[in-house]
């Protein structure tokens, strides 16, 4: 076998991606709220039941495309090199997103991703949904750090919800800062100087907080 997906892999993967696409589509258009589910079913073409089945809540039409990075911490942990500290390894991670204008540093003014950003920030369900998001990124880095950085359970888990939160936080600034106008090129010095700042308070603890620049 060569590891490609079959034949029926790749139509639920099309079906996911056309029903994905329908409903980002009328969202921005029309506002998530105005837009009912049976609106997107019926733009892919599919019916509620399917919707459903690759969607179990409307929020997961949006959420979903963030559901990569939920994990992402925890794979960059697992995938750091020998000797290297994690947050070494989350902090580098977290410069070349903002250099590469990763959406999910919220250092990235395209047009479609501003707006899809607004809608999240501006929708109280999807706010909360993230919220849920934010919860899965926390206990999946916790365990990495468990697993392989020998690192106790409580200290972990504490760990995972520090740098988690730093890690939206940043973000959060960023996303705020060009949702209303400030270009990301502009934004970059900043972005750099303020997770510099954010990951050296974590590496340092609040007793002695290095003084920001």
């Amino acid at each position: 076998m060569d590891g490609r997906p079959g034949l029926r892999e790749r139509k639920k993967q099309r079906t996911h991606a056309a029903i994905s696409e329908a409903a980002v589509t009328l969202f921005l258009e029309h506002g998530f709220n105005q837009v009912s589910v049976a609106q997107v079913a019926e733009a892919a073409e599919v019916s509620k039941r399917t919707l459903f089945a690759y969607f179990p809540a409307k929020e997961d039409l949006v959420v979903h495309r963030l559901a990569d990075h939920e994990t992402e911490s925890a794979r960059v942990v697992r995938a750091r090199p020998h000797r290297t500290a994690p947050l070494t390894a989350l902090r580098e991670h977290f410069l070349k997103g903002l250099r590469e204008r990763d959406p999910i540093t919220g250092l990235n003014d395209h047009p479609q991703i501003l707006k899809l950003a607004r809608m999240i920030l501006d929708t109280p369900s999807l706010v909360a949904r993230m919220q849920r998001f934010k919860a899965g990124a926390e206990r999946a880095l916790a365990q990495a750090l468990r697993e392989t950085a020998d690192t106790p359970e409580l200290t972990a888990r504490l760990a995972a919800v520090q740098i988690v939160a730093v890690q939206w936080s940043l973000a959060q600034d960023n996303t705020e800062r060009v949702t209303y106008g400030e270009p990301a090129d502009e934004r970059y010095p900043g972005a750099v100087a303020d997770a510099e700042h954010a990951f050296a308070l974590l590496e340092n603890g609040l007793r002695h907080p290095p003084q920001r620049p």
